[in-house]
């Protein structure tokens, strides 16, 4: 799981760079609701790839790809909100989900 924590360490780094670029002030509330944020924006780029949302001309290799970097998105936000908050999703995977990360 060194790979996971090497991982959120380049996350922290690009948002942090964001954040002071673009003026923002990332307090204990800003993570959780970037996670909202960011699961909002994969749930309608598949809404849009499963025709329930308005595809606005993007045809499916676009939405794909869209689909791919809102999952990169909110995985990177989950990172940043373990790191943020101490907590050691190596461990916590294993108990959760019952098996040895490798």
């Amino acid at each position: 799981m060194q790979h996971l924590v090497r991982l959120a360490g380049q996350f922290e780094e690009a948002s942090q760079r964001y954040a002071a670029t673009n003026g923002i002030t990332r307090n204990e509330d800003w993570f959780i609701l970037k996670l909202q944020e960011e699961l909002g924006e994969l749930t309608q780029v598949w809404m849009k790839l499963t025709d329930r949302g308005r595809k606005r001309g993007l045809g499916e290799a676009e939405l794909r790809e869209a689909l791919a970097d809102e999952t990169a998105d909110l995985l990177g936000h989950i990172l940043l909100f373990a790191r943020r908050n101490g907590i050691d999703l190596a461990p916590a995977i294993s108990r959760k989900w019952r098996f040895e990360p490798r």
